[in-house]
């Protein structure tokens, strides 16, 4: 009976936990997925939980799994936004119940632990109905709450093919802004 309240109270952590006991099932969002053992598998569960945050517009979890001082940087050139301004413009999506969708393409995330195995870097592979591929980079820092990101940055990757049509449209667009002002 000691025993299985004491694997009841593991459980009960969740992902809050201390880096040591970081390997529960329990997960904000009411997500539940098998238990991380490696620093490779918890990066990849706070990953993981991003995205399912996200996509049911659960901003309190989603929010809670970035460092205080964490950069957004998305894909338009002007969206390098600290926690608090990243809060800012998404709040009110997730206020309305809404989030947005990433699907991780499977077989695409990397993940690279510094030697210390207290700092990982990751880019992976996201399929989005509204925008189609992505890619996801960045950097997560393991802090007494577990792995938080410390930052994410959003890319549209363009095939070599079309990078040339690609740059001389951005280009135009980025003249006729500047004439604008």
């Amino acid at each position: 009976m000691r025993s299985a309240l004491g694997a009841l109270a593991l459980l009960a952590i969740g992902l809050c936990a201390t880096p040591a006991l970081a390997t529960t099932v329990d997960l904000p969002c009411n997500q539940s997925i098998p238990p991380a053992n490696t620093p490779v598998e918890q990066v990849e569960q706070v990953l993981g939980t991003l995205h399912f945050c996200a996509a049911r517009g659960e901003g309190e979890s989603y929010f809670s799994l970035f460092t205080p001082d964490a950069v957004f940087i998305g894909t338009d050139v002007s969206e390098r936004w600290t926690l608090v301004q990243f809060r800012a413009y998404a709040e009110p999506i997730f206020g309305q119940g809404r989030g947005w969708t990433y699907t991780l393409r499977p077989g695409t995330r990397h993940v690279i632990l510094a030697p210390d195995r207290r700092t990982a870097w990751f880019d992976e592979v996201l399929d989005s109905a509204s925008y189609g591929t992505s890619r996801g980079t960045g950097v997560l820092v393991l802090t007494p709450q577990g792995w938080r990101i410390a930052q994410y940055h959003l890319t549209f990757p363009i095939p070599n093919e079309l990078a040339g049509e690609f740059t001389r449209r951005i280009r135009e667009h980025e003249g006729r802004a500047a004439e604008a002002r």
